[in-house]
């Protein structure tokens, strides 16, 4: 909870406002009983109309001053709530886009957008309501209750019936409904990440005529769902009936009691109407406290959930005192030194995953030099891509060393470090709006000339041409009005206009095919001729030309070299390699030519 209420610490003054014009609108309210007991007691029943009239405009008067008081309070608890949930929002989301793929396996996707939605809507509810009924509540009910009291000793037995009747009711509803409250929103949880990964694997659904089986998970977990909001729903549409029963059978009672008073002289009959009045404000108020004590807990679940992303410790962190980049765009390189920037080494790095039993990765060293193509290839599962993760510290190592520009990138500020990075992952990710904002997602100042020549390099230009608005062509979210080929190379694209030191494709190029494929690695050797290029793929012809390769077995490095050198000393390379290409054609490929059935397979 200490996540949460600090977000409350800057509406404190706030609050006292709210407070005030609650005590203004209580006072008021309690004003009016009053005021129709005397225009009864002395203008009604002697006939002084004159006496009415006037009591009466007092109560106008009165009455427009409880709309004020009432007005601004809700006004500025609605504002106070909604600015606190908008902060609370925002921090969950600079929260959670800091978070290391370490933090992301913590919390599920679909989690993770009912904590920023549903929680906190629910908890901007609570804070509205606890604005205002929390504080307006024990003012009305302690100010009705001296009211009542002076206005008729003799009837306070009526309204401890009452409470005592309401408390019952009260317990019964709270211990019955809370613990639903509590599974209410995993329910939620477990609801939307079974949506989220059928809207995402739909065509792997219909591919393998699942349906029936998806419909009938998906039901199970809906209705769950919908057994608790049942419960919850009647448990609630029994309670107010009941409540309002409760206080129709106080009203009898009182004008059953006060009827015998008032035969007896003993009471007037405004005076028993007002005591009415004030036994339903005692009565109302007594609701509202008790309603919080339901709707509170579950608001707390809410803010439970909340505070456990904002109190996940993040595992990546930027150091205290960050490392200055020589070379970088804020940190000139001394006089008279070269600019060297994008060197990656890798001293004997190591890596495990929480809880692994386990290394992922052991022993890692080599050097990926600027102006130089450096290629990670392997089996499936032999560790490339965690590999490649090190650089930009999605992972951090968990033994030795990864350094950019010979320093280590732990030292170094996260976006100092990603700034020197054009990262096109696996599977290329776009975003909703258009093709130009896509390429200018990592650099918002570049111009229409920049782009047509990222473009060009990737192979993109002539199918962004051939639409209709060009690089204003409208992209879906998610990009699934794109071709898996054009996604690359659009993401590659992208890479390109950022014009990074250190460029990291992982399996970049496996939608291309051949001739794009070779174009565009020719191309963008020329473009990227000052950075360091390193190339994860699972196609020996993508990497035959790299300066250097490097071999992964089941997370060691088992070769090192070029093409030719791999091909005499590395078993795993040499599988690899055979079983993409015959022995013709790898021959053929030593001497610089490809052959006619290479082709072929590549374009398939």
């Amino acid at each position: 909870m200490k996540y949460i209420l600090r977000y409350y610490k800057n509406y404190i003054p706030f609050m006292f406002l709210i407070m005030a014009f609650l005590f203004g609108q209580a006072m008021c309210e309690l004003a009016l009983p009053g005021y129709m007991s005397e225009i009864i007691n002395n203008g009604i029943v002697k006939g002084d109309l004159a006496y009415v009239k006037s009591m009466g405009l007092i109560m106008i008067v009165v009455s427009a001053g409880t709309m004020v008081f009432a007005i601004c309070g809700n006004f500025f608890a609605a504002w106070s709530a909604a600015r606190i949930s908008r902060n609370i929002r925002s921090a969950l989301f600079h929260q959670v886009t800091a978070f290391s793929a370490a933090e992301m396996n913590q919390f599920s996707t679909a989690s993770l957008i009912t904590r920023s939605t549903n929680d906190i809507q629910m908890v901007q509810q609570t804070t509205t309501m606890l604005l205002r009924m929390a504080m307006f509540a024990p003012i009305m009910g302690i100010g009705a209750v001296y009211k009542a009291l002076h206005t008729s000793v003799s009837l306070s037995w009526t309204i401890g019936v009452a409470l005592g009747v309401i408390i019952c009711i009260m317990l019964i509803a709270f211990f019955a409904v809370l613990p639903k409250f509590k599974v209410l929103q995993s329910k939620l949880d477990r609801l939307n990440l079974i949506m989220k990964e059928r809207l995402a694997g739909i065509l792997v659904i219909r591919a393998f005529t699942t349906e029936r089986q998806e419909e009938r998970r998906f039901d199970d977990a809906n209705q769950d769902l919908t057994g608790i909001n049942i419960f919850v729903n009647r448990a609630m549409s029994f309670l107010m009936p009941s409540l309002m029963f409760v206080m129709n059978a106080v009203s009898v009672l009182i004008i059953w009691a006060g009827a015998h008073l008032i035969e007896a002289d003993k009471l007037m009959i405004g005076d028993m109407l007002a005591y009415l009045q004030y036994a339903m404000h005692v009565i109302m108020s007594f609701l509202f406290v008790t309603a919080m004590f339901i709707l509170v807990p579950r608001a707390l679940v809410s803010a439970q959930r909340i505070g456990q992303v904002l109190g996940t410790e993040l595992s990546i962190k930027d150091p205290e005192t960050p490392a200055l980049i020589e070379g970088a765009a804020d940190v000139p390189a001394p006089a008279g030194a070269p600019a060297r920037r994008g060197l990656v080494e890798f001293h004997h790095a190591g890596f495990a995953y929480p809880g692994a039993e386990r290394n992922t990765l052991t022993d890692i060293d080599f050097t990926a030099e600027p102006g130089r193509t450096t290629a990670i290839i392997g089996g499936t599962g032999s560790g490339k891509s965690t590999l490649i993760q090190l650089i930009p510290r999605f992972y951090d190592v968990t033994e030795g060393q990864v350094l950019v520009d010979g320093v280590d990138v732990r030292d170094m500020k996260q976006t100092d470090l990603r700034e020197m990075i054009g990262l096109v992952p696996q599977k290329g990710n776009l975003f909703s709006g258009t093709i130009a904002s896509n390429l200018r997602f990592g650099n918002e100042q570049a111009s229409d000339e920049e782009l047509r020549d990222a473009a060009e390099v990737a192979q993109a230009l002539e199918f962004i041409d051939a639409k209709e608005h060009k690089f204003e062509e409208p992209v879906s979210q998610g990009g699934t009005n794109i071709s898996g080929g054009q996604k690359q190379r659009l993401s590659i694209a992208r890479a390109l206009v950022k014009k990074p030191a250190v460029y990291i494709f992982d399996d970049s190029f496996s939608a291309l095919d051949f001739s794009t494929d070779k174009a565009l690695r020719r191309a963008l050797k020329k473009a990227a001729a000052d950075s360091t290029i390193i190339i994860v793929a699972q196609r020996i012809n993508t990497i035959l030309d790299a300066d250097q390769i490097i071999v992964l077995d089941e997370g060691r490095i088992v070769g090192k070299g070029t093409h030719r050198q791999l091909i005499g000393d590395c078993r795993v390379y040499r599988e690899i390699a055979r079983s993409q290409l015959s022995e013709e054609e790898l021959e053929k490929y030593a001497q610089g030519t490809v052959p006619a059935s290479a082709q072929e397979r590549g374009r398939g």
